[in-house]
C-alpha cells in the first residue's frame, strides 16, 4: 500500500514538473508556433472533460456541444472589446473608454450563462436517447452557429461573417498577458513570451477541471449519472429522478464549454464563427470516445493525441501538400487522421485507448 502511494506521488511530481517546463522548452526551440499547439491541445482537453459529462458519465450523445463554446467565447468577445461601443451609441455614451470588463468577471458569466443555455437545450430533449438527441443537438449546435453568423443585421450584434476582432488580453496580477514577460535575478533574466503565459493560465484551469471531474465521477450523482448510462428504466425503478439528473449533466457540461470559449477568445484576441462548425462537436466527440467513454485519464490522453498531432501536421506535411499540388493540405490530413484513428481503436480497442478500469479488476487492486 504504502509502495502504491509513493509511486503515485513520485508519478505525480514528475508529471507536474514536466507540465510546469514543456512550455520553456518549447519556447527555447525560437517559435512560439509550438506552444500554441500545446495551448489549443489544453483546450480541447478541457472542451473533452467537459463533454465527458454528458457523453461519458450520463450516456447521453451530444454533437452540438461546441455551441456552448461559441457562448462562452461570442461573450468575451463582445464585453471585452470595442465592438458593442462602436455599433450602439448608447453603450458608447455609457462607457466613454470602451466596453473592457474583467476577463475574471466575464469568466463567471460565461460560465452561469452557458449553464443556463446547456438546461434550455436539455428540456426539450428529455426523453430522447440514441440518434435522436444526437440529431435534435447537432441542430442546436448548427442553429447557434448560424446565428452568430448572422446577427449582424439590421442590429449588429455579431458583426457576421467578419467576427469580433481586438479584444482585450487576460490581466493577470497586473501584467497584460497579451505582452511579454521578463524576469531578472541579477544578471539572470529570462523573457516569457505571450503564449507561454497563456498556456499555464489555461493549464491552471484544466487541473481545476480535471479535479472537478474526478469530484463528479466519485459523487453520488456521478454514480448515479452512470447508473442512467447504463439502464434509464433501472435507474428509475430504483427512485433516481433521471429528468433532473440529465439537465444537470447538461448544464454541468455546459459551463465547461464556455469557460473554455473564454479563454479561447482571450487566447485567439478575436472570434469567428468558422470556429464553430460542427466538425469541431464531432472532433471533440472523437476525444471523448477514442480515450475511453467515462474515464478522465483517458479522455485527456484522447483530446491530446486528436488536438496535437494534427496541429503537429500542419508544421510537417508541406512536402505532402506539395506533392499533391495542395490537394491535399494540412485541414484534409487532420480530418483524414481523426476518421483513420477512429477507425482503428474501434477495431482493436472499441472501449478506447485508456477504457475505465472493470469494477471486479479495480476492487481487487
Amino acid at each position: 500500500m504504502l509502495n502504491t502511494k509513493a509511486s503515485k506521488l513520485v508519478t505525480f511530481f514528475i508529471v507536474a514538473a514536466a507540465l510546469l517546463v514543456l512550455p520553456l522548452v518549447l519556447q527555447a526551440t525560437g517559435s512560439n508556433s509550438w506552444v500554441r499547439i500545446v495551448d489549443i491541445a489544453l483546450l480541447y482537453v478541457l472542451l473533452a472533460l467537459g463533454l465527458n459529462i454528458v457523453v461519458g458519465f450520463a450516456g447521453l450523445l451530444d454533437l452540438g456541444f461546441i455551441a456552448f463554446f461559441a457562448v462562452g467565447a461570442y461573450l468575451y468577445g463582445l464585453l471585452a472589446s470595442p465592438h458593442l461601443t462602436q455599433n450602439f451609441p448608447a453603450i458608447a455614451a455609457m462607457f466613454p473608454d470602451g466596453l473592457h470588463m474583467s476577463f475574471w468577471f466575464v469568466m463567471i458569466l460565461a460560465g452561469v450563462l452557458a449553464g443556463i443555455v446547456g438546461l434550455i437545450l436539455g428540456f426539450p430533449v428529455l426523453k430522447l436517447r440514441g440518434d435522436y438527441l444526437a440529431i435534435v443537438t447537432l441542430g442546436f449546435g448548427e442553429i447557434v452557429r448560424i446565428f452568430m453568423l448572422n446577427l449582424d443585421r439590421p442590429i449588429n450584434i455579431t458583426n457576421g461573417p467578419k467576427g469580433i476582432s481586438g479584444i482585450d488580453p487576460v490581466t493577470v496580477f497586473g501584467h497584460n498577458m497579451g505582452q511579454r514577460l521578463t524576469v531578472s535575478l541579477g544578471d539572470w533574466s529570462f523573457t516569457f513570451q505571450s503564449v507561454t503565459l497563456y498556456y499555464y493560465l489555461i493549464l491552471f484551469f484544466v487541473v481545476i477541471a480535471v479535479i472537478i471531474a474526478y469530484r463528479l465521477q466519485d459523487s453520488r450523482i456521478g454514480r448515479a449519472w452512470m447508473a442512467i448510462r447504463e439502464d434509464e428504466i433501472a435507474a428509475k425503478a430504483m427512485g433516481l429522478n433521471t429528468r433532473n439528473l440529465k439537465l444537470a449533466a447538461f448544464g454541468s457540461s455546459a459551463v465547461f464549454g464556455g469557460v473554455a470559449g473564454v479563454l479561447f477568445a482571450s487566447l485567439m484576441r478575436g472570434v469567428y464563427p468558422e470556429s464553430f462548425i460542427l466538425m469541431e462537436s464531432v472532433m471533440v466527440v472523437a476525444m471523448v470516445v477514442l480515450g475511453g467513454l467515462g474515464h478522465v485519464p483517458g479522455v485527456i490522453l484522447g483530446a491530446l493525441v486528436l488536438a496535437g498531432l494534427p496541429e503537429l501536421l500542419r508544421h510537417i506535411a508541406h512536402p505532402l501538400t506539395a506533392m499533391t499540388d495542395g490537394r491535399l493540405g494540412p485541414e484534409i490530413l487532420r480530418q483524414l487522421l481523426i476518421a483513420l484513428a477512429m477507425i482503428i481503436i474501434m477495431l482493436l480497442r472499441p472501449k478506447g485507448l485508456w477504457p475505465a478500469p472493470e469494477h471486479g479488476k479495480s476492487l481487487s487492486k
